[in-house]
């Protein structure tokens, strides 16, 4: 089998070759440091692993802070950016955006590996209003879109994403609110939660008709950490996550795409709800060492397996960044017979690395490679 048949394979919760084995999302710090500043689909070709490869597209997410061209402008939506330290280690980057009625501004962070909100957007209630008027929808290019799926070809997957901070309408929030805030806001004023996520579901469903529909995507990435049981109750997913995530499922759904649903947390606590929001799959499994709470993979296959398929499970830190050759090649087997053993598994790393030996990312391919079926 090709790694795309391969990993579509699994997606479709049968039994290939052998287990697909991945990374979620190449980071550049990783490329540019450890990889000698290949491009992802070559990382992923020097280590021996099955690609998956994340399209991005430019639409002013907080994560896009350094150039002016990237974001996204109507005459109703004029975003601004000054930078007020630009030591490379934790430069500040402040945002204003004017509307026809109003301000908003939001602040980020950043070093050389990741970026992070330090000012969250919404700061009055009333501020929702404006998103909902005003913040615009980007479109995405479906010719660049079909020119990286045929440069991928059969070495992988091409995955997308829902517009946004985050692909879920909780996460989304927990973007423009801070989080500790917004459970309050849930637990105080639950009506004004709703209002803020009812607008931002709006958008993410004229997103997928708009970009995803005939976009040649192999799977799109949903939901977000912010969801995941370590952070919110299994409760207050049932209200604020699961209605939305099913609705954006059943969106993709009718265009014709699959979803992966993301709980970079705890997530054995909200199995349920997992299945009930009727996504493809489900990651990223993770285990407590990477801020996760799965112990017994074979818990997570019994409740989901052959039903959802499932992504992840590697702990990327205290054993691919740090294991040894045997700690890698026991993990990968135990992952194999917890996760995997009955087919509908893709292994891969739970989430971001920056530090992971290329040699033993080469060792995880080849453990891999002997998990047959």
């Amino acid at each position: 089998m090709t790694s795309k048949e391969r990993m579509l394979c699994a997606l479709n919760r049968e039994k290939p070759d052998r287990v697909p084995a991945t990374i979620h999302q190449w980071q550049d710090y990783h490329l540019r440091h450890f990889m000698g500043g290949r491009s992802p689909l070559e990382a992923f070709q020097a280590c021996g692993l099955d690609a998956s490869i994340q399209y991005w597209s430019p639409g002013g997410q907080f994560w896009e802070p350094y150039v002016a061209g990237l974001l996204e402008h109507t005459p109703q939506w004029r975003e601004s950016i000054w930078t007020s330290d630009s030591d490379p280690e934790c430069r500040k980057i402040h945002h204003t955006i004017q509307t026809p009625e109003g301000k908003l501004t939001y602040a980020t962070s950043a070093n050389a590996m990741t970026v992070w909100i330090t000012e969250p957007m919404i700061k009055h209630p009333d501020d929702i209003e404006l998103i909902r008027k005003y913040m615009p929808v980007p479109r995405l290019n479906h010719s660049r879109i079909q020119s990286a799926y045929d440069e991928l070809g059969d070495a992988g997957i091409l995955r997308g994403f829902i517009w946004g901070d985050q692909s879920g309408c909780w996460q989304h929030a927990c973007c423009l609110v801070d989080t500790q805030e917004l459970i309050f806001k849930a637990m105080d004023d639950p009506d004004w939660v709703h209002a803020l996520l009812r607008i931002l579901l709006e958008k993410k469903l004229q997103f997928i008709e708009e970009s995803l529909r005939g976009a040649k995507f192999d799977l799109v990435e949903t939901g977000g950490g912010a969801a995941s049981d370590t952070i919110i109750s299994p409760k207050m997913h049932a209200e604020y996550c699961l209605p939305y995530d099913r609705e954006l499922h059943r969106a993709l759904h009718a265009v014709g795409l699959k979803s992966t649903y993301h709980t970079c947390g705890g997530m054995m606590h909200i199995l349920d709800a997992i299945e009930a929001n009727e996504t493809d799959a489900s990651e990223t499994l993770s285990p407590p060492g990477v801020g996760g709470n799965i112990t017994e993979p074979a818990d997570v296959r019994r409740k989901l397996g052959g039903r959802i398929a499932l992504i992840g499970g590697m702990d990327q830190f205290n054993v691919l960044t740090r294991g040894t050759r045997e700690k890698i090649r026991a993990e990968v087997q135990r992952l194999f017979a917890g996760f995997g053993v009955d087919g509908g598994y893709i292994m891969s790393a739970c989430d971001h690395f920056f530090e992971t030996p290329p040699d033993n990312l080469c060792i995880f391919a080849q453990a891999a490679r002997e998990c047959t079926y």
